[in-house]
């Protein structure tokens, strides 16, 4: 009667436990550890046999990542920045020139262009005679390159060759020699000028006064553009 009742107890464990488990939650899994009398584990999805120890374990079944949200909308591209272009024009600084004369004098020139003089060349031999006393050597006329005189006194109409004392040249026109001058004398006489018309204008005359009022005006324009206004 005995051994009835043990063998009875065998065969209602494994029942009991698996009635006791239950089924699994819907979101977990349920997996059985079976251990063997040799103490072997295994784990399956099944229960165990009668000849394993079961041990249910119930655990979370894996889920996937909730869904990534979509994208944000890239934002539009900036408009483009538009740009002012400037175009300077520099002048560069207007020259000024210093002429000398033949006979040492010294002057300024804007376009570098000399005073214009006439020199003879002659020819016979004879030069021109000159005023001596009341009488005169004769008149001289320059026309296509050319230059006559003829001997004579004064009084007359025309004046009548003289014997000996006649001479016919030929000459050009030649100019002074000029070269320009550096910005910062440039700009020093540009100053001194500036200052002389100032000193004339309080003597000039009226109507001398509009004239140095418009060239000083002219001076210090050309100043503030070529000399940084000084």
């Amino acid at each position: 009667m005995r051994a009835c009742l043990l063998l009875l107890g065998i065969l209602v464990l494994p029942t009991a436990t698996g009635l006791a488990a239950g089924p699994p939650a819907a979101d977990n899994v349920r997996v059985y550890r079976c251990v063997a009398s040799n103490g072997a584990v295994a784990l399956q999805s099944t229960p165990c046999d009668d000849n394993h120890r079961q041990q249910v374990l119930d655990m979370q079944r894996p889920q996937d990542p909730p869904p990534r949200p979509p994208p944000a909308p890239a934002a539009p591209a900036p408009a483009p920045i538009e740009r002012e272009v400037r175009i300077v024009t520099v002048q560069p600084p207007q020259p000024l020139y210093e002429c000398i004369s033949p006979d040492g004098e010294r002057y300024t020139s804007e376009d570098g262009v000399g005073n214009p003089r006439w020199v003879p060349l002659w020819v016979g031999g004879y030069a021109p005679r000159t005023r001596i006393g009341g009488s005169i050597s004769g008149s001289a006329t320059v026309g296509s390159g050319s230059l006559s005189i003829q001997g004579g006194r004064p009084g007359h109409g025309h004046p009548h060759p003289h014997p000996g004392g006649a001479a016919v040249a030929t000459g050009t026109w030649v100019r002074d020699t000029c070269h320009p001058l550096p910005q910062q004398e440039v700009c020093a006489r540009l100053r001194d000028r500036r200052w002389e018309l100032v000193r004339r204008y309080n003597s000039a005359l009226q109507s001398e006064r509009q004239a140095l009022t418009r060239e000083q005006r002219g001076i210090e324009a050309r100043m503030d553009r070529d000399c940084g206004g000084h």
